[in-house]
């Protein structure tokens, strides 16, 4: 399984929180999206999944692999609800010891609910029996990474996946393991 966080955003860079809203790619986002086409060519036979929003959905179609991508709402990034769109600085003024992993948002997802989002993907994912590859959000593939080895949600917050890279995850015997991480080419 290859999970692929899109590439840059005007709101990513900057350090908003960016969960349902729309927000597309910038040119650097579009350009480092485009230069995982070779990195996962090995792959344009696989389940290909992604959330509907717009920037993860334009990373996979230029990373090639948008020809039969099935959409899915279960994808989509960590609802930030009154936090949307706000930088984490901005938060910690008013509340200072405030953290998405432990405390969530007013009018939006726990790092529970993310996790149960993640454990439907997951599901359908081994179901599949064959590669699968998924086009996610940061925070959203945190969590599935945790999920996907058997760690509770807000173990999400140790691992870090940068914008238009890439992890596998994988098989240790029957134990499910983080193969690679932060990769953007082979």
């Amino acid at each position: 399984m290859v999970v692929v966080r899109h590439g840059d955003t005007e709101w990513s860079r900057t350090g908003k929180h960016t969960g349902r809203t729309d927000i597309p790619l910038d040119d650097d986002g579009r350009a480092r999206a485009a230069q995982l086409h070779d990195a996962l060519g090995e792959y344009r036979d696989a389940v290909v999944m992604s959330s509907p929003l717009a920037r993860a959905l334009d990373t996979c179609r230029l990373a090639g692999l948008g020809e039969h991508v099935h959409t899915d709402d279960d994808l989509m990034e960590w609802d930030y609800g009154a936090y949307e769109g706000r930088t984490t600085v901005d938060i910690h003024a008013e509340r200072p010891e405030w953290s998405l992993w432990r405390d969530g948002v007013p009018n939006g997802e726990t790092a529970a609910d993310v996790g149960i989002r993640a454990d439907r993907v997951i599901a359908r994912c081994r179901a599949a029996h064959r590669d699968v590859v998924v086009f996610s959000h940061s925070h959203f593939l945190r969590v599935f990474a945790a999920r996907w080895t058997g760690l509770p949600p807000d173990a999400g917050r140790v691992i870090v996946l940068g914008a238009a890279a890439f992890g596998v995850l994988g098989w240790e015997r029957e134990q499910p393991v983080i193969d690679h991480w932060n990769l953007r080419r082979v």
